[in-house]
């Protein structure tokens, strides 16, 4: 892949992760699944450059995008990025020789496992173990749906020791923070924050480059590890919830003549932003950092200066790089996706 090689808005074939929480909620976005009806798919990578996986999350193995559009079908992530970084990652902070976030769409038919991600201290001395942390839009959530986000005020260590000790619901549920869900909600969840998925909720993850995950709780299930020692050394027992958006969660609403854009979640990882525009929309920019767009309904066509336009549909991710230059995105009907970014360097 020579310097002169036309970059263009980039599709990936998904990844499918079978999960026991999984269900076949995905087919809702026009997609073919493996397995039989009875099988639970559980996540969808939409985006990974992993060298290496967790054995309980994403398997064990390396996991590489594969593009599945144009000229450049069938090439890997990792491949692209060697031969042409700077046009991929563009002038990032903290960039690497992988792209900087992990995107996925989650499908929570059952509870997920109550679990950590670890934290910047433990990370520091743990090099097996990688920051993870991550935002949840709601893509869709049954009635009464709830995620569970933090400890609530004054649990300590021990005492959550006590009640994973006991492994019931009785003893475990009244000291994790439950919030009630509905489609078009972001939640951002740090580093170091005691989290769960509730049954019945679809939702669209921007996550920082990593699976390492340390479950405590798993609602009865017998034959998953639990990382009880691991997670507690990680939890933030000093940062309780509010009842209102973190400092990460202010959203900021811009009014276009064609188009609303909400910032949902600016964290120092990443920014997610909800773009709603209307039929007729046109906008014609220059991305000077990885932007990744995840359509949430409609389509939008995009396209770069010298090369024929990609249409992204319905449950499609994209990748929109620096090298691919000026780009214009054209809709012919009302659409609505997720952008997200990645600071700049400096």
């Amino acid at each position: 892949m020579p310097e002169t090689t036309l970059l263009y808005p980039l599709l990936f074939e998904p990844i499918y992760k079978e999960k026991v929480w999984g269900g076949r909620a995905f087919e809702r976005l026009g997609r073919t699944l493996p397995g039989d009806a009875d099988t639970p798919i559980g996540e969808s990578w939409e985006l990974v450059d992993l060298a290496s996986t967790s054995a309980s999350g994403g398997g064990g193995n390396a996991e590489h995008s594969v593009i599945a559009n144009g000229p450049l079908a069938g090439t890997s992530i990792d491949a692209l990025i060697d031969e042409h970084q700077s046009r991929i990652t563009g002038d990032i902070a903290g960039a690497t020789a992988a792209f900087p976030l992990l995107i996925k769409y989650l499908d929570a038919s059952e509870n997920l496992s109550v679990q950590v991600h670890p934290s910047p201290e433990y990370a520091a001395v743990h090099p097996e173990a990688h920051l993870k942390s991550e935002a949840w839009y709601i893509v869709d959530a049954k009635p009464g749906a709830v995620i569970y986000k933090g400890l609530k005020p004054g649990v300590d260590a021990d005492q959550f020791r006590a009640a994973l000790a006991a492994n019931h619901d009785d003893a475990v549920l009244p000291l994790l923070n439950t919030v009630p869900v509905a489609a078009g909600d972001c939640h951002y969840l740090p580093s170091g924050t005691c989290h769960a998925l509730g049954a019945g909720v679809l939702v669209a993850e921007v996550q920082t480059p990593s699976d390492t995950t340390f479950r405590v709780y798993d609602w009865g299930r017998t034959h998953r590890e639990l990382h009880v020692d691991q997670a507690i050394a990680c939890i933030d027992f000093e940062s309780a919830p509010s009842d209102g958006p973190s400092q990460w969660e202010v959203r900021v609403d811009r009014r276009e003549p064609t188009a609303r854009r909400e910032r949902l979640v600016r964290c120092p990882f990443f920014q997610i932003e909800r773009i709603d525009a209307k039929a007729g929309h046109t906008r014609t920019w220059w991305a000077h950092q990885p932007e990744v767009w995840m359509l949430l309904s409609g389509q939008i066509a995009v396209s770069p200066r010298d090369g024929e336009p990609v249409v992204i549909g319905r449950g499609q991710t994209a990748l929109l790089a620096p090298g691919t230059g000026p780009l214009t995105a054209s809709a012919e009907q009302d659409v609505s996706w997720l952008r997200v970014t990645v600071p700049n360097a400096g």
